[in-house]
């Protein structure tokens, strides 16, 4: 059995294991190695964030609860398939629409293995894109067809700079989608 298969297996068990003693997924009691992408029997979403040891100074690990909610999940750790198809991070800190910029990200999210079979990560990469203003779909149409168009649309949008007007109800329509979950 691969090493990869392996480490899936006891990942998925752990998280049997913990849901089964504890009769709920609680963020601050995963361990850090699955903590990002994963969603607490309360529906919100796990972030891994550092903290200062006072004693020593060093810098820490920890797990813990978000404000966001996911809608339609609850009792979810990410699997290492979907987290090698999308190109994130299990140690990663935080979240940030960031990562959207990069265009070997971006392919990633969109390709087929990802954006098609792992709801959870694109459902949160869709709100950080909302959040830009960009609809999530039609930047991922725009990365397939013409992966230079994409990143305009991305840095176009939202923050990063003022983008043209639109005459459109385009805008209105990414305002109001839910998002493909």
């Amino acid at each position: 059995m691969a090493f990869s298969t392996k480490l899936s297996l006891v990942l998925f068990l752990s998280s049997l294991f913990i849901h089964a003693s504890l009769g709920e997924l609680i963020c601050e009691e995963l361990p850090k190695d699955v903590c990002a992408f994963s969603i607490a029997s309360s529906g919100k979403r796990c972030l891994l964030e550092t903290a200062k040891n006072e004693e020593d100074g060093s810098v820490e690990y920890q797990c813990r609860t978000s404000e966001v909610v996911v809608e339609r999940m609850a009792d979810y750790i990410e699997t290492d398939q979907c987290v090698k198809a999308c190109g994130v991070d299990r140690n990663s800190v935080g979240i940030s629409s960031d990562s959207l910029l990069e265009p070997q990200f971006t392919s990633k999210l969109c390709s087929p293995a990802c954006y098609q079979k792992c709801p959870n990560i694109v459902d949160l990469y869709f709100n950080l894109a909302a959040g830009e203003g960009v609809f999530l779909p039609y930047l991922c149409e725009k990365q397939r067809t013409n992966p230079h168009r994409a990143m305009l649309v991305l840095l176009s949008s939202g923050g990063a700079a003022p983008g043209p007007v639109s005459s459109s109800s385009e805008s209105l329509t990414a305002a109001l989608a839910p998002s493909p979950l």
